[in-house]
């Protein structure tokens, strides 16, 4: 998991991270959640069915683990989903048949090409492309930004099944 997205889940919990660093001996991260004093009843949601689908979905992000936890996700939804780890390499598969995908999911932060410059490209070579971009880091795009460049949704990580569900499905039926 990446320190962008566990900055997210600690921030989203009151928490705070501390880090300390020694030369030759390494980085401690610390991470510290408020404590809670009192037992919290927990209620528990009727389990809801989540909208699915077959369409073509193209999957970017530069960690591994988000990639293949998406795809999974995706795929259980009914999804046919093409992954990829390098927004370059994703850019190429898309101009190679740019009318093959029906959705193009990417991370915000990675190397060689953040996630707006991949969508910016991808606008350029197929201006109807619906888009959602995903990020832990809010102060690099917010929501109003995103639908600036042309994205239609904007999911903060860490990803969420339901509502990446929903949220796929959203965009898919606006088109």
């Amino acid at each position: 998991m990446g320190l962008s997205v566990v900055h997210g889940i600690v921030k989203n919990h009151e928490g705070t991270i501390s880090a300390q660093s020694q030369y030759g001996q390494g980085t401690t991260f610390s991470i510290f959640f408020p404590v809670v004093e009192k037992q919290v009843d927990i209620e528990t949601e009727p389990v809801e069915e989540l909208p699915t689908g077959n369409e073509r979905i193209l999957f970017v992000d530069d960690e591994e683990s988000i990639l293949y936890a998406g795809r999974i996700s995706l795929e259980r939804l009914g999804y046919q989903v093409e992954v990829r780890l390098n927004p370059v390499e994703a850019l190429e598969l898309f101009r190679a048949n740019p009318d093959h995908f029906d959705l193009v999911i990417t991370d915000m932060t990675m190397p060689k090409m953040t996630g707006d410059q991949l969508v910016r490209e991808i606008l350029k070579i197929r201006p109807d492309m619906s888009i959602i971009i995903s990020t832990g880091f809010h102060e690099k795009i917010d929501e109003e930004k995103a639908r600036q460049i042309g994205i239609r949704q904007y999911i903060e990580k860490p990803l969420n099944r339901r509502i990446l569900a929903k949220v796929v499905r959203e965009v898919l039926d606006d088109r």
